[in-house]
């Protein structure tokens, strides 16, 4: 059998065992009544939110498509039909990947390079982890309730995603970092493997002379993670939960974190895993965060609804010839 399927079998599987397991552990007519009482009020203000990441998320993936040539970048129109489209999809592939993959092959579909499509969707992903650790570490030092800043397992997940962020980062601009993973990518033993890695190296160090632009990303990658967080806390209003916003700052960017694994689906089990043992260090009801868990997943598939209206009622991109 191949790893594909069985990667369909799999993630699926470790979605329903992380998530019954977390849920016996907080049990599950403690969930409901959690849930139950949940304000309506409060989870409106996070779907008004979500609208509004969602077009920051669009925009600073435009903004990235500067090293293609102007004159042969695809409509505004198609490109964010992709953006909005891939959201969708995302929801049933596996976590960080899927909905890049659709992303990164709906432009390259646009005539647009297959290095340049790759490379504008990996920057992307890179920024928002940038972001994430920043958001992160400045919540960490605020976050004084529990015991969650002195953790230090908090603070390793910090300081490992910042090394390898800062390893992906050197390659834009860092001359001998892209040749050493120029040469990497020579040496692979497949020849299709060693042309994608030589191209897709080629299309990542073009931001080099984009530095305005990746600035305009990071920021708007930051006020992204800003308002997952608010969005968080919001739900956790909803819930009756007392924990402090700065309590949300230093958890919820490592939540994020937790959910990037691509070992679910759409973070499914990942992120009930993730606001059980982290909101615990905070002194918040494993029966409560696990219902916030499950509201934050939730949020994010109402975010997604429209890429799924556009894919089944929009209009579709012209056929390249």
């Amino acid at each position: 059998m191949s790893s594909r399927p069985i990667g369909r079998i799999l993630r699926p599987l470790v979605a329903l065992l992380l998530t019954g397991y977390v849920l016996w552990r907080a049990s599950p007519s403690a969930v409901l009544r959690a849930g139950a009482n949940a304000d309506l009020a409060w989870i409106g203000a996070a779907v008004a939110l979500v609208v509004v990441d969602r077009m920051l998320m669009a925009y600073r993936w435009i903004v990235l498509l500067c090293p293609i040539d102007p004159d042969s970048r695809p409509p505004l129109a198609s490109v964010l039909r992709i953006f909005f489209v891939s959201t969708f999809a995302g929801t049933f592939l596996p976590a960080s990947i899927g909905g890049d993959i659709v992303r990164a092959y709906g432009l390259a579909q646009l005539q647009v390079a297959s290095g340049q499509a790759v490379a504008s969707v990996l920057m992307d992903r890179l920024l928002g982890v940038v972001s994430i650790l920043i958001v992160g570490a400045a919540g960490l030092y605020f976050a004084t309730t529990g015991d969650v800043a002195s953790t230090r397992a908090i603070t390793a997940s910090l300081v490992v995603g910042a090394v390898l962020s800062i390893a992906a980062a050197s390659i834009v601009f860092s001359e001998r970092a892209a040749a050493l993973a120029q040469a990497l990518a020579v040496r692979m033993p497949v020849a299709a493997i060693r042309n994608i890695g030589a191209e897709l190296t080629r299309a990542t160090r073009a931001y080099g002379d984009h530095h305005r632009e990746l600035a305009n990303v990071l920021a708007g990658s930051i006020a992204v993670q800003v308002l997952r967080i608010v969005q968080a806390w919001c739900l956790g209003r909803a819930l009756g939960i007392e924990a402090p916003l700065a309590v949300y700052f230093g958890l919820i960017p490592l939540i994020l974190l937790v959910m990037l694994l691509p070992v679910s689906i759409n973070g499914i089990g990942t992120s009930q895993m993730g606001f059980v043992w982290f909101f615990g260090r905070a002194g918040v009801p494993e029966a409560e965060a696990f219902a916030l868990s499950v509201l934050f997943v939730a949020l994010g598939v109402v975010g997604n609804l429209p890429g799924g209206l556009l894919y089944a009622f929009g209009p579709r991109p012209p056929k390249q010839p």
